[in-house]
């Protein structure tokens, strides 16, 4: 019983461990435009955390290094949990 569990666990470690390569990696599309969104931003990193966010779920970035948010309402309508905008 042991074998079975030691087994199992070392199998979704693995498994799971993969999945949230994956799910960090992000897409080049993604990567590539949040790289130009963010390229002036003085918080780099959590611009760039942000827009990966908010272009996964949107599939979509708008142009330039500030606002044009009406190119893309998904990514302009996002919030975070105070109400203010997510999407940068």
């Amino acid at each position: 019983m042991k074998l079975v569990f030691a087994t199992f666990m070392l199998v979704f470690l693995v498994l799971g461990s993969s999945v949230f390569e994956t799910t960090m990696a992000g897409s080049h599309f993604c990567d590539s435009k949040c790289g130009v969104r963010c390229s002036k931003a003085g918080y780099k990193e959590r611009c760039l955390k942000y827009c990966g966010i908010c272009c996964d779920k949107c599939n979509c970035v708008p142009s330039g290094t500030y606002g044009n948010k009406d190119e893309c309402p998904c990514y302009r309508d996002l919030k975070n949990s105070k109400g203010d905008p997510k999407c940068p």
